[in-house]
């Protein structure tokens, strides 16, 4: 299949701005001259990250924590934003002491996905997590974080979980035992 050429953006602009978010309207011109404008929510560009960490060889930490756009608790893998300066790699470690107490030795790549691309740029970074070690910073959360052990073994149950509807962390949950599946050490 022959690769389209990208769209020429005719004009940018910011038509809505919060503490956390912008919405930009972006003017385009497609290959067949055809001009939509499209509107798109602009992440900070730094990305975040998510993280399955195991406590032993077969047991996963996951947390419960309040879901403002569902106005109730979910249950789902640590994440957070990569902070200026900062690799993938090293904020995976550091939402790991903050939101369960646990550093990573070996922090291994699962994929990088991105979330609604046709509205959203952002992109988030998915890692496994192994030979953790006990060490707590202080994180950004209004309230503490309750971690919740969940055994590998019982994956199917965490998918039936109501309060686990997360579509990240379904799908590193998916990626992860395909991952253990292909190479279980």
């Amino acid at each position: 299949m022959a690769q389209r050429p990208i769209p020429e953006i005719l004009q940018r602009k910011i038509v809505a701005r919060s503490r956390l978010l912008r919405i930009e309207a972006v003017d385009l011109r497609f290959s067949n001259g055809v001009e939509r404008q499209f509107e798109r929510m602009q992440s900070s560009g730094r990305g975040a990250v998510m993280v399955v960490p195991f406590v032993d060889a077969t047991t996963m930490v996951l947390v419960r924590e309040y879901a403002a756009g569902l106005h109730d608790y979910q249950l789902g893998f640590p994440k957070g934003l990569i902070d200026p300066g900062e690799t993938p790699e090293q904020a995976a470690n550091r939402e790991l002491k903050e939101e369960i107490g646990y550093g990573a030795e070996q922090l291994i790549p699962l994929k990088s996905l991105t979330m609604a691309p046709q509205f959203f740029s952002a992109t988030m970074h998915i890692f496994i997590a192994r030979n953790l070690y006990q060490e707590h910073l202080e994180g950004d959360e209004p309230e503490p974080l309750e971690p919740v052990h969940w055994q590998l073994s019982d994956a199917e149950n965490l998918l039936a979980q109501e309060d686990f509807t997360e579509a990240r962390s379904i799908a590193a949950l998916l990626m992860t035992l395909r991952e253990l599946e292909r190479d279980p050490n």
